[in-house]
């Protein structure tokens, strides 16, 4: 798996965990799934994601997106 489908990966699982929070506990959560949005968002125009930097340190193979 290359880092660009790792990040899409996490970010969507940060978003249903921010949902399931949300409905079970408190509607704020849902500022996590609006970070995440916005982060992604960020990562779109200008190539810097603090988790692909971190997962190309640990070695992952790097995508067309994040190399």
């Amino acid at each position: 798996m290359t880092i660009d489908r790792m990040v899409m990966a996490f970010a969507g699982i940060m978003v249903l965990v921010s949902l399931a929070l949300a409905q079970v506990h408190n509607v704020y959560w849902l500022l996590l799934a609006a970070f995440v949005g916005l982060n992604l968002l960020q990562a779109s125009m200008t190539r810097f994601c603090p988790l692909a930097i971190a997962l190309k340190r640990l070695g992952v193979k790097p995508g067309p997106t994040f190399s």
